[in-house]
């Protein structure tokens, strides 16, 4: 994980333009931004995907990117965003280190741009799945 972009930008091999720094997170531009304040945020722990993130790493995240998204509204006046974090290769995860992506949406034609193919949902399969998944909680 040290070989990954992230990693060297933790170490310092790589500069970033830092927005946000503790113990165990960091935030930074994106260097191929979607739209202006596009803002990525990492870890400091080395975990792939967010399944195999520690919980006090995952608290860290939770607990600034609210105040992080705060921050780039006030600075770009964009009220609009995505927080996206893809796990996998097969859900466009391009750099094996959780990221979160701060997105401001400022038009139709800047920011990420998604499509939402919905499907019906069959409530007794639905019903299965939940019990199977509140047992592995």
């Amino acid at each position: 994980m040290a070989d990954t972009i992230f990693g060297k930008i933790l170490d310092g091999r790589i500069p970033c333009h830092k927005v946000y720094e503790d113990e165990r997170v960091l935030a930074f531009l994106d260097i191929n931004p979607l739209s202006t304040g596009h803002t990525l945020v990492i870890p400091k722990e080395p975990a792939e995907t967010l399944d195999q993130l520690s919980d006090d790493s995952a608290a860290a995240l939770g607990r600034v990117l609210p105040r992080i998204c705060r921050a780039v509204i006030a600075a770009t006046g964009v009220k609009e965003y995505n927080v996206l974090e893809n796990n996998g290769p097969g859900a466009h995860q391009a750099i094996d280190h959780v990221h979160f992506h701060i997105i401001p949406k400022p038009n139709r034609t800047e920011g990420l741009g998604i499509s939402w193919p919905q499907r019906a949902f069959d409530h007794q399969a639905g019903a299965e799945l939940a019990t199977k998944i509140r047992a592995a909680i």
